[in-house]
């Protein structure tokens, strides 16, 4: 049958199916481009939600290490002092022992505001996984 169809039609058919191929072609390198740049979008909000959360945690540890040190001197310092202005009215045996549980009560309350705000800290970018979920139900289902 082609071969009975004059050349201009055969030529005309030709083009049709060739641009119809060049136009699939760009629809591929289309949708191609948009994943790729959903993609890096993806990770960059990881990455920015990462940077966050490290922060987070930098700061809890941070008060850490500063309730941690600044009780050491503090209690140092304080239970001495402490210590010889209740010798003065007990043994001073007693007069240690009774500071140290003060320090005891203040370390307690510093390690549990700091494990309150350690626990604020979620390692996992919750953003990002539920807009890659989203992706992925619209990669299956792009008309739906």
């Amino acid at each position: 049958m082609a071969s009975l169809m004059p050349h201009a039609a055969r030529t005309r058919a030709a083009k049709h199916r060739g641009q119809e191929e060049d136009s699939m072609g760009e629809l591929l390198s289309t949708v191609t481009s948009d994943v790729q740049q959903l993609l890096r979008q993806e990770v960059e909000l990881a990455k920015a939600e990462v940077r966050e959360e490290a922060t987070k945690a930098g700061k809890a540890a941070g008060m850490f290490g500063g309730a941690g040190f600044a009780g050491y001197m503090v209690a140092v310092l304080l239970t001495l002092a402490a210590m010889f202005a209740l010798a003065n009215v007990m043994d001073l045996a007693w007069a240690a022992l009774i500071v140290t549980a003060v320090w005891a009560v203040v370390g307690l309350i510093l390690y549990r505001r700091g494990r309150t705000r350690m626990r604020t800290v979620s390692p996992k970018p919750e953003q990002t996984m539920e807009t890659l979920k989203e992706d992925m139900r619209w990669a299956r289902h792009p008309t739906g």
